[in-house]
């Protein structure tokens, strides 16, 4: 679902999504080419968060000796 908003942009930084607005696709338009900007931003943010909750995940003692505790019972010889 998709909600109408107002924002207030800088002259340049308008011009700059009108551009590339243009060189976008089919049916070039604000919303959509700042949608496709967002989202993609969006999709990095929680790509990096995460690898971070992965790492943190990697180094915490705790969460190991869970997981091997795990891979213990997974390789008991039970199919």
């Amino acid at each position: 679902m998709a909600k109408k908003v107002t924002i207030t942009l800088d002259d340049e930084i308008l011009a700059f999504i009108d551009r590339q607005a243009a060189l976008a696709g089919d049916t070039p338009n604000r919303s959509g080419y700042v949608n496709a900007v967002l989202a993609e931003h969006r999709r990095a943010v929680l790509e990096a968060e995460i690898i971070a909750a992965l790492k943190e995940d990697n180094e915490n003692p705790e969460y190991q000796a869970e997981i091997a505790a795990w891979g213990a019972v997974v390789g008991d010889g039970i199919e």
